[in-house]
Formats: structure tokens, sequence, C-alpha cells
């Protein structure tokens, strides 16, 4: 018996061993497949087209409280989302780049909470470097190199994952300028990740991709580039562009959208919006909806009264957020479970965004921000 005794307490000994020398999150991250660009779609390491589905959050200095793994896992649980976005601004709000050392390390904790949250979750997650008053992203090219260069070394081993490394340039800068940008970041992430996604944005606040598409990028693997839509603001005439950008062979990715206008505020354009979604599906683009919040504009999922941070009912969300959801629900025919959608729709609260200088037309939705 003293045998058998000293037996278990070894063979146990050695389990909480094998346990402790799994290196911290790669075992859940390798649950998900390693994800590659082929043509004009995202595959997974099965040959498989990939669409990712999700939400961005706001600001990380804003809206923090909502990066933590019991909201990750019941969006996708309930929303049946498989990606989420990290919005790391740069320059706006105690943005990183202009903040100082205790902040910086604060947003860092928080972008790592983030992916450590999303991987628990069975998440694909995309580290932002959200530049937006910057305008250009050379501005703070260094401060890029060197946080892309933390992230892909820490991570080099999460499958799930995506880098995207400049949000919306806009200010009239130049693609060329972009493009030299861009391959300098993208040559320090792939001195530790080979193969992780990259996401490239494109002038005039990631919309420009049929300019992008004349002169893409060459010699790198694993580049998509990020086109961002309002559905208020933003129609066909975009989407003409998108289609001249895959028809010479440009991959897309849709990291941030909405159905209001382009200062995140507005009526919502549900109509358009489903038109932007039936392209997307056709063409097997992925896309993740601006914001996951409880701010006062029509962009925000979450209703300003709220603030829950997980366990959100349809009561809960936003005109926007139960649209995004309900068609989320609709194309999950085998969920045993929904939440009860209610079928009137909320006021919605109009509060201009826009900027002196700028116009509705050229502005994304996160591009003022009131606390």
């Amino acid at each position: 018996m003293k045998k058998r005794r000293k037996f278990c307490g070894f063979l146990a000994f050695l389990v909480l061993l094998a346990v402790a020398l799994i290196p911290a999150g790669k075992s859940q991250a390798a649950k998900l497949p390693a994800l590659k660009v082929k043509g004009t779609k995202l595959m997974n390491s099965r040959g498989r087209t990939v669409q990712l589905k999700g939400v961005s959050t706001h600001g990380l200095s804003w809206y923090p409280q909502y990066v933590n793994q019991k909201a990750f896992t019941y969006m996708k649980k309930y929303w049946k989302i498989n990606a989420v976005r990290l919005a790391l601004y740069t320059a706006d709000y105690n943005g990183y780049c202009n903040s100082d050392y205790a902040n910086r390390l604060k947003l860092l904790k928080t972008v790592d909470q983030g992916i450590k949250s999303a991987t628990s979750a069975g998440l694909y997650v995309i580290v932002d470097w959200h530049i937006l008053s910057d305008g250009n992203p050379q501005t703070n090219q260094n401060r890029a190199i060197s946080f892309f260069a933390r992230m892909a070394k820490k991570y080099k081993n999460n499958t799930n994952v995506i880098y995207e490394i400049c949000n919306e340039p806009n200010g009239g800068t130049s693609w060329d300028a972009i493009r030299t940008y861009a391959g300098k970041v993208i040559r320090t992430i792939r001195k530790y990740d080979k193969n992780a996604v990259i996401l490239v944005g494109t002038p005039n606040w990631s919309q420009d991709v049929d300019v992008a598409a004349e002169k893409p990028l060459k010699g790198y693997q694993n580049i998509m580039y990020t086109l961002h839509f309002y559905a208020g603001t933003h129609g066909s005439w975009l989407r003409d562009k998108a289609q001249k950008a895959l028809d010479k062979g440009l991959p897309l990715f849709v990291s941030e959208f909405g159905i209001s206008d382009a200062s995140g505020n507005g009526s919502l354009n549900k109509t358009e919006g489903n038109a932007w979604i039936r392209f997307l599906n056709k063409n097997k683009i992925s896309y993740l909806g601006w914001s996951l919040c409880n701010k006062a504009e029509s962009s925000a999922l979450i209703k300003s009264s709220v603030s829950k941070t997980t366990n959100w009912t349809s009561k809960d969300l936003t005109d926007w957020g139960r649209w995004l959801f309900r068609r989320r629900w609709q194309q999950e025919q085998q969920l045993r479970r929904t939440i009860p959608l209610q079928k009137q729709s909320l006021p919605v609260k109009t509060r201009s965004r826009t900027q002196p200088g700028k116009t509705a037309s050229n502005m994304s939705a996160e591009n003022s921000i009131t606390m």
C-alpha cells in the first residue's frame, strides 16, 4: 500500500511538472491553426479559407475594462466571434507614443492581457498600432519598430496573433511613404516571427486600396491590406475601389467598420450595411466591428447606460450592436442557445465628432474622443 501511495504521488508530481514546463500562452494558441495568405484569401494551415469576424476594442487608454477573458469568452460563445482587435492609440489621449514611461508600461500590460485573454478564449487577436492624429506612420516609426520587435519576440509561438502596423494613414500621406514605413516594420517583425499575418494600412483612412494595388509590397509573405468603411458615408463607390484592388490580386482585410457615418455618429444605414456584408462574405473578406465600449455614440456596441463588462443581453446592446450580432446569430444555424433580440430600434444619439479641417467623408469613427 505504501509503495502504491508513493507511486501515485510520484505520478502526480510528474503531471504537475509537465504542466509547469508548458510555455505560457502556447498551449491555448496551438489550438488555433496558423494563418497564411494565398492570393486574395486568408487561409489556415489545412488549406481552408478563413473569414475572421469579430470586434475591435476602442482605445485601450479609454476603455481598458473590456479587455478581459470573461468578456472575450462570452463574445465567442454567444456572439460567435472568432477574432478581437486591440486598438493601441499612438498619439491621441495618453497614446503610446506621447505618454510617459509609466503609462507606456500600463498600456503594454493591457496589450499583453488582451493577447492572453484572447488566447485563453480561443480567439485570433489583432495587435493594432492605431495611428490617427499623427497621420503619417513615419512620425513615430522608431517607436513602432521597438514595439513590434517586443511583440514579435514575445509572441512568436502564438499562432493566433496578427499584427496591424498602421491603422489609418491620413493627412495626405502617400502610399510610397506608407510602403517605406511598412517595409521597415515588417522586416523587424520577421526577425522573430517568420509567418504571422501582417496588416498594412492604406492611404486616405485605409480607403485607397486601389492605389496600394498598383504598387503592392514585394518580397514578403502573409501580408494583407486594410480597408475601413462606415456604411453611412461609404457606399458602392468604395466597394468599386475594393473590387479593383481584388481584381489586381490585393488581399484585403476589414479590421474596422461600422454602419454609422464616418464620424462614428449619426443615423445607421442598415441597407448599405447589408450590401457591405454581402460583398465581404462573397469575397471571403474578414471584418471586425468598431467598437467594444459604452461610449455615447452610434458606433459603440454597448449602451452608454450599461456598465457591465461581460454577460451582456440584447437589452444592453445598442441598435448597431444588435444589428451586428443578429447577423452572426443568423449565420450560426447550429447554435443551440441565442440571446432573444428585441425588434424595436433604439433612438440614436447624434453628436458631431468632426474635427476642424476634416469632413465626415474621410474621417473614421474614432477620430475625436470625448470622455
